[in-house]
C-alpha cells in the first residue's frame, strides 16, 4: 500500500480569495491519504468522508471512473492525460475493485461517485455554502437540478448553472473560465459524463488563477435530482447500480457496458501499471 501526506505545496495558490481560504475550509481535518495504484491510476483508499476531507484540503479535481471508462485510457490522449493528472481518483467502478481482488489480490475500499455526492451536499449544506459552480449537460439537467433544490436540499441559484457545450476531443471553455474567475466560488461541480468531465476538470484547473475543488462525479448528480434514473441506496452498495441503468435504458446502456468487457483482461495483464495506448 502507498501512503503520502495531503501535499502543501498548494496553499499559496488555493488562498485566492483576498488572501483567505474559502468558507469550506475552516472546519477541514487533516486526512493522511492512502493510495492503491491500479492500471496507472492512484485510487484513494479510505473512507467517503475522508475523500471529502483531502479535496477540501487540498483542492484540484476529483475523478470517478467507471468500469466502462478503462477502454478509453487506450484511445483517447488526452482523456488519459487528464486522469494520470487528477488530484484524487475515487474507485467508483465495482468491477475494478472486485476483479483487483480476485486476480491480483489488490484491495480498495470502493467509493462510488453517488455516495460521493450525497456525502459532499450534506457537507455543503452543513456549512452553508451557496457559491457553487453546476457544469451540466442540459437545459433538462438544470431544470432537474433547481427543481430538486427547492425542495430539503441544497440551495441552488439559475445563474450558478452552467449548461456545457458539447465538447470536442480536446476541451477549451474559456466563457466557462471567465465565469468562473468572476465568482471564485470554493467548489465546482462538473456533471456532463465520462471523458469530457475529465478534460473539462483538467483544463479548469490547469487555467484558473486559483485552485477550487472540482469534483468530475459524472451521473451521479443526475440520480439524485432525477435526470437520470433514481438508484436506491443498497443497490449502489451492493455494486448494482450498473443493472437499473441497463434496465432502463438498454439502448444506451448496452453499448457502454459491452466497453467494460476488457477490463478483468486489463487488470490481469497490467495489474498497476499503465495500459500502452493504441496507435
Amino acid at each position: 500500500m502507498l501512503s503520502a501526506v495531503i501535499d502543501r505545496r498548494y496553499n499559496s495558490n488555493y488562498f485566492g480569495f483576498d488572501g483567505h481560504r474559502p468558507p469550506l475550509q475552516k472546519n477541514v481535518r487533516i486526512v493522511t491519504a492512502r493510495y492503491q495504484q491500479i492500471l496507472g491510476i492512484r485510487f484513494f483508499d479510505g473512507d467517503v468522508e475522508e475523500a471529502i476531507e483531502v479535496m477540501l484540503e487540498r483542492g484540484g479535481f476529483l475523478v470517478a471512473p467507471s468500469g466502462t471508462c478503462f477502454a478509453r485510457l487506450r484511445e483517447d490522449d488526452p482523456y488519459r492525460r487528464a486522469m494520470l493528472a487528477a488530484d484524487l481518483a475515487i474507485a467508483d467502478s465495482g468491477l475494478m475493485v472486485l476483479m483487483s481482488r480476485l486476480l491480483r489480490r489488490k484491495k480498495v475500499r470502493r467509493v462510488s461517485g453517488l455516495s460521493y455526492l450525497q456525502h459532499l451536499v450534506v457537507k455543503l449544506k452543513g456549512e452553508g455554502i451557496t457559491e457553487i459552480r453546476w457544469v451540466l449537460p442540459s437545459e433538462r439537467a438544470r431544470q432537474k437540478l433547481l427543481d430538486w433544490s427547492r425542495g430539503d436540499a441544497l440551495a441552488v441559484r439559475i445563474d450558478n448553472c452552467y449548461v456545457a457545450p458539447q465538447y470536442g476531443l480536446k476541451i477549451e471553455d474559456r466563457h466557462l473560465t471567465a465565469l468562473i474567475e468572476e465568482h471564485r466560488p470554493a467548489h465546482v461541480v462538473i456533471a456532463v459524463g465520462s471523458g469530457p468531465q475529465e478534460k473539462l476538470g483538467y483544463y479548469l484547473r490547469e487555467n484558473l488563477s486559483y485552485r477550487p475543488a472540482i469534483h468530475c462525479i459524472g451521473a451521479a448528480l443526475g440520480f439524485i435530482t432525477g435526470d437520470q434514473i433514481r438508484i436506491p441506496g443498497w443497490a449502489d452498495r451492493v455494486y448494482l447500480g450498473w443493472l437499473g441503468r441497463l434496465l432502463a435504458q438498454p439502448h444506451v446502456f448496452v453499448p457502454r457496458l459491452w466497453r467494460a468487457r476488457n477490463l478483468p483482461w486489463l487488470i490481469w495483464k497490467y495489474g498497476e501499471n499503465l495500459p500502452p495506448i493504441r496507435q
